[in-house]
């Protein structure tokens, strides 16, 4: 069994502020980055709360910077009670909606990607006096193995101290987790005391949650808070020649890195630019990297140096091995370079492509290497005929990898150059490290494996790239499609390659494994624009088109931000949002009228005979909302549960990013006033006591607006049932705003109860007790995993994973379900296993209905709080009647089992 360690990349660099504004203008209240990372796919979702302390408007940036490799997926703002969605368009069509917004005075921001990579995501908002924002970003990215690790690395740079500063990453690998460790500047000196991770078998968690004073005593911090990095490396166990294969809903991934190989002895020849632009710093850099590559050569290998200016310069004219004798006068000659003369890149690479081919050695896998800063200025200087030139020499026998050294090189013409003869561009950056970059690039050519690799999968269709020229030690081949008619019988994966002299086959009937991770079809659709986009690069004319054409609709169709893609984010105007979320002048709808007559209420007066919050009253007609709020919503795409929530000086642990609560749109119902109310005047309408209610939230799908629903508040829920898992999850409404007991079953024998006052585990001997007040632990039961925190308990039962939060003051505290992730189950039931609403809104003159399913339902807009996060946020949604959301009587949720 080989060891493959794994490293998860992510660059999360936020800036939220206003770039004019004097210090302690706006505050950051909360920042969370929260990582997924299931089969190597990491959905990373980065939120930012930020508030205005100034008495009047101010603009408000948020700039975040994400790996190279991620797509952004989703991205929203939360201004005032409302959602602005980010839209992917084509780039063209984007760059048109944002002018048009800008020149109409609106707030808009754009995401685009710099070159071909998604560098960076900027945008700003104007924010009233006082008020609040809250950005999300969601981006995703398939971690690419590198040096048999990958790695989790996030920046942070929040320019402030922030009260709610978190980072949480989740990882799952069916394969087992061999080991985890955190690094990076941020896991030092006072920071290493706010890390706690834990690992249990095929999971693995990290948390980071610095106090504010933490964030100030770093080595890169100071009183504008942290600057630096967090970096998350952990390994996995590989025991299958064939690798890794999972399938799931009609597509499949496969992670190819057999272990047990012998390396292949090399054939390599570096062509080194001399040229006067590598003058100074860079060519001393050079010379030292090509200096410990030598020292690093082993001596079945063989080796060519070639260095260019306007013509080319050889060490020796023919391959030689890497004995010692021969590696000292390399060295030798290394450390004599000298930069003169102009950029005759054609020549230099036709001659290495000679060298290499004029010293075949079977059994061997051969390689050109070229470093170069700037563009050819001699000899033949047309790209497409250098790129032609050098095809025809190569002709596909060896991998050419090209390294630009700085940004004063056309990279574009590097990275084309080195797609049509199998290999990769990478930027040389020109810091102080330049020549650990490129030793360190070296490393990862430098243990070849297997050379000629094909996949071959009969039964399978739309298949990303199938043929590779080497694969190399350390390193990992991807492979996604689509499983012809979903007949996973007649699917049949195998490998055919050369090890040293002979070919290998490797097959593995029972390698394929049915998995119920929802990301693989987004794996396939990753994979296929990655590789569409570079052969766009490769191509011209209507095969161009065709592939930019294709590229496009799966961007379009998966949400991602491409370089042929934009995000963009608009903010409608004062007038325009006035119309859009608030009743005609003419007064409310004749559906939404009751009886005549106004009346006055008191300050502090109710239309009611009792004087407990929860109880409410509604008119005869049913599809209207009320006026006091409610609230509970899950995290995107998951359901959340509501609880009975009051204004903001009674309902403590609640951020409300909207206007008053009174500024929602009309609501003939009314419940307890508070006393801080002013006197109105309402339309007494015909009344009657209900039970009270708690609100559930179902987010929808490729729309702004949720759905909300009321349930009898003292019903028992069936939340969560997973057969394929042996998961029970059920829950008892506390009556007013939330739960007050809940209660998690797993097959065969463990059952986790929480209450108010802790939560305890039974496993069928030992029944283990745990109060709110007792500090960080981790405990294991059978496949149960239970981390507690200061007011939450996270689980993971295999790839699902359930947070148990604990909300309120003393006396009034109240349990909140969160399922963070888990994997689809075509069987699954329970509240937090809806999938996202879909529904079609159809504008009527004086009100609006949901088409649902070919069905017109009557919604009324309302709010919910979502408590899934800490301190909770008010949401707008669509209040809609629970058996048309739930698309089920309630009953079916009501009915607890397990």
């Amino acid at each position: 069994m080989e060891r493959t360690v794994l490293q998860v990349s992510i660059f999360g660099l936020l800036l939220a502020f206003g770039t004019t504004q004097p210090k302690n203008d706006w505050e950051i209240y909360s920042f969370h980055i929260n990582s997924t990372v299931t089969g190597r796919y990491a959905t990373t979702v980065i939120t930012s709360r930020v508030v205005n302390r100034k008495d009047e408007s101010q603009e408000i940036d948020f700039h975040v910077r994400i790996p190279k490799n991620a797509f952004i997926s989703k991205f929203r703002m939360f201004i005032d009670g409302q959602v602005y969605d980010g839209v992917v368009k084509a780039k063209e069509a984007a760059q048109q909606q944002y002018s048009d917004a800008v020149s109409r005075g609106e707030s808009a921001g754009i995401v685009s990607s710099v070159g071909r990579t998604l560098e960076e995501f900027k945008t700003s908002v104007t924010v009233a006096a006082l008020k609040k924002v809250t950005f999300e970003l969601t981006h995703e990215e398939l971690l690419k193995r590198t040096l048999g690790k990958y790695e989790l690395q996030i920046h942070a740079r929040p320019m402030q101290p922030v009260k709610d500063f978190k980072v949480d990453v989740y990882i799952q690998e069916n394969a087992g987790i061999n080991f985890i460790d955190v690094k990076g500047g941020l896991s030092t000196g006072a920071l290493a005391n706010a890390i706690v991770k834990t690992h249990a078998d095929k999971q693995a968690w990290v948390y980071f949650y610095p106090t504010e004073d933490q964030q100030k005593v770093c080595d890169s911090c100071g009183e504008e808070g942290m600057n630096g990095d967090l970096v998350i490396v952990y390994d996995v166990n590989r025991d299958r020649s064939l690798g890794d294969i999972k399938t799931s809903s009609g597509y499949f991934v496969h992670h190819f890195a057999p272990s047990q190989l012998q390396r292949i002895p090399k054939n390599v020849v570096f062509v080194i630019d001399k040229s006067g632009s590598m003058h100074g710093k860079k060519i001393e850099q050079t010379r030292t990297a090509l200096i410990h590559i030598l020292n690093d050569m082993a001596e079945d290998d063989f080796f060519g140096l070639i260095t260019f200016d306007s013509s080319v310069s050889y060490w020796k004219r023919e391959l030689v091995q890497a004995n010692s004798q021969n590696v000292r006068s390399a060295k030798e000659f290394a450390g004599s370079i000298r930069e003169q003369g102009g950029t005759n890149i054609n020549q230099a690479l036709l001659d290495g492509s000679s060298m290499l081919n004029e010293n075949p050695r079977k059994g061997s896998a051969s390689i050109l290497i070229l470093l170069t800063d700037g563009d050819p200025t001699s000899g033949v200087t047309n790209l497409e005929k250098i790129n032609a030139n050098v095809m025809e020499a190569i002709q596909g026998k060896f991998p050419l990898y090209c390294l630009g050294f700085g940004f004063d090189v056309n990279f574009n013409f590097l990275e084309k150059l080195s797609l049509l003869n199998n290999g990769v561009a990478r930027r040389i950056y020109a810091d102080a490290d330049a020549d650990l970059q490129l030793k360190g690039f070296y490393d990862e050519v430098a243990n070849p494996l297997l050379t000629d690799v094909t996949m071959i999968y009969n039964g399978g269709a739309n298949l990303t790239q199938t043929n590779f020229s080497q694969h190399y030690n350390g390193s990992e081949i991807v492979v996604a499609g689509q499983i012809t008619d979903n007949n996973i019988e007649t699917f049949v994966p195998r490998v055919v390659a050369i090890s040293r002299n002979a070919s290998i086959i490797f097959s593995d009937k029972n390698s394929t494994t049915k998995s119920t991770d929802s990301n693989i079809q987004r794996v396939w659709a990753y994979l296929t624009v990655k590789q569409l986009l570079d052969k766009e690069l490769q191509y011209s004319g209507d095969e161009k088109e065709k592939m930019k054409n294709e590229t496009l609709r799966l961007s379009l169709k998966y949400n991602f931000v491409t370089p042929l893609t934009s995000m963009v984010v608009t903010k409608p105007t004062k007038e325009k949002t006035e119309v859009l979320h608030k009743p005609s002048e003419e007064g409310p709808p004749p559906h939404r009228r009751g009886h005549s007559g106004v009346v006055a209420l008191p300050r502090g007066s109710a239309i009611s005979t009792q004087a407990r919050v929860g109880i409410s009253y509604r008119q005869e007609r049913p599809n209207v909302v009320r006026r006091v709020f409610k609230g509970m919503a899950g995290l995107p795409g998951q359901i959340g549960l509501q609880g009975q929530a009051r204004y903001p000086d009674a309902l403590p642990g609640i951020s409300y990013d909207m206007d008053h609560p009174m500024k929602v749109v009309d609501f003939p119902m009314i419940g307890i006033l508070p006393t801080f109310l002013p006197i109105l005047p309402v339309t007494l309408p015909t009344l009657r006591p209900v039970e009270p209610e708690i609100r559930f939230l179902l987010q929808a799908k490729n729309q702004s607006l949720p759905l909300c629903f009321d349930i009898p508040a003292r019903s028992m829920l069936q939340l969560l049932h997973l057969p394929s898992a042996g998961l029970f999850l059920n829950g008892a409404l506390d009556g007013i705003r939330g739960f007050h007991w809940i209660t998690l079953n797993v097959s065969p024998n463990i059952i986790i109860t929480f209450d108010l006052v802790g939560f305890s585990i039974n496993d069928g001997q030992v029944s283990h007790i745990v109060p709110w007040q007792r500090d960080q632990e981790t405990m294991t039961a059978g496949s149960v995993t239970v981390i507690k925190r200061d007011k939450e308990v996270d689980i993971a039962v295999g790839g699902t994973r359930l947070i148990i939060l604990r909300h309120g003051i003393t006396g009034e505290e109240f349990l909140w379900p969160v399922l963070r992730q888990w994997s689809s189950d075509n069987n699954a039931r329970g509240i937090l296993a809806l999938k996202p609403a879909i529904y079609e809104e159809v504008h009527q003159p004086l009100y609006t209905n949901l088409k649902i399913k070919d069905q017109e339902i009557r919604v009324s807009r309302s709010v919910a709080a979502d408590y899934s996060f800490s301190p909770a946020v008010i949401l707008p949604c669509w209040l809609i009647f629970a058996e048309s959301a739930l698309q089920a009587p309630l009953t079916d949720f009501t009915h607890v089992s397990g």
